[in-house]
């Protein structure tokens, strides 16, 4: 279980009408217990499990870990005979042949964030990660004149996420900036390497005008390349994806421009609540999206009153 923290919040058990004695316990495989969009993300989660009653068993690394990693702690909650299970796949074809089984087992899987290609779930649950990449990119489309070159930091392409946000940003801003470049970064979903992608391409490349990023680790990674380099807030422009809270307090201080925030908290509380609902036997829905908040310098203050930040 190389690289993965389990972490266990046991809560009162109610009776279910559908559950006399036992008690539904929910797994849940979170892709970081770190990062500051996923923070948010686990917080719902672990609320929502708190308010129905149900025992939660979290388990996720500090950072993303790979699908072996994944498989490993996903076939031990199999085993635990956990009720359902809510997982944020780190690898979406690779996930795929575990979730049939589970599902196939009677366990119902509730995709959190990102999909299952390949198997059927019960339920996805997260934002609409085309649409909104498409609006990331036509806004940051905007900031630039035609002919500018830019970066765009990704995600990791194994994961739908990855590819949605990627072909949504690039469609967009292609559409139009049809003359533009768009120097590629391409990361795990690590800030790290999103900061020493950018810096070597900033070093080979003087007229970057703008870095736009598939989630606001890559912004904040992209942030830190720039301060290393030398340049001052605004010199240029930074577009993040998530609405973390270290990128809206980097957009008060002038680096951040827009950021396509998703609503995280509600991504993990509406999959806890739709793995209990199925455990109970109620209708849940196939697909439920999460929505998402457009943030710029008008509208970040709107964007921390309805997060409570």
């Amino acid at each position: 279980m190389k690289n993965y923290i389990k972490l266990c919040v046991t809560i009162v058990v109610l009776a279910f009408s559908t559950m006399t004695i036992a008690q539904i316990s929910i797994g849940y495989v979170t892709k970081s217990a770190t990062n500051a969009g996923w923070m948010m993300i686990n917080q719902g989660a672990a609320d929502a499990a708190n308010e129905e009653g149900v025992n939660l068993i979290t388990v996720g690394p500090s950072f993303q870990g790979d699908l072996s990693s994944q498989l490993e702690v996903f076939e031990n909650l199999v085993n635990q005979q956990v009720s359902a299970i809510a997982i944020a796949p780190v690898d979406s074809a690779g996930i795929a042949p575990a979730v049939e089984d589970a599902m196939n087992a009677g366990i119902p899987i509730i995709a959190v964030d990102t999909g299952v290609t390949g198997a059927e779930v019960t339920s996805f649950v997260a934002t609409d990660n085309l649409a909104v990449a498409k609006v990331q990119g036509a806004v940051a489309a905007t900031l630039v004149a035609n002919g500018d070159t830019i970066i765009y930091v990704t995600g990791n392409q194994a994961q739908t996420t990855g590819q949605e946000r990627r072909d949504g940003f690039l469609s967009a801003f292609a559409s139009a900036r049809p003359d533009s470049k768009v120097l590629i970064v391409p990361t795990q979903w690590n800030s790290d390497e999103a900061q020493s992608g950018v810096e070597a391409v900033l070093n080979a490349n003087s007229d970057v005008k703008m870095i736009a990023n598939a989630w606001d680790g890559g912004t904040m990674g992209a942030m830190a390349a720039l301060l290393n380099l030398g340049y001052k807030a605004g010199q240029i422009k930074l577009v993040g994806f998530d609405g973390a809270g270290d990128a809206i307090e980097a957009m008060e201080a002038g680096w951040v421009h827009v950021d396509t925030a998703q609503m995280l908290y509600q991504m993990g509380y509406q999959g806890v609540k739709a793995a209990v609902a199925a455990v109970q036997g109620k209708a849940v829905k196939s697909r439920i999206d999460t929505g998402f908040f457009l943030v710029t310098p008008e509208t970040v203050q709107a964007y921390k009153d309805m997060i409570g930040m």
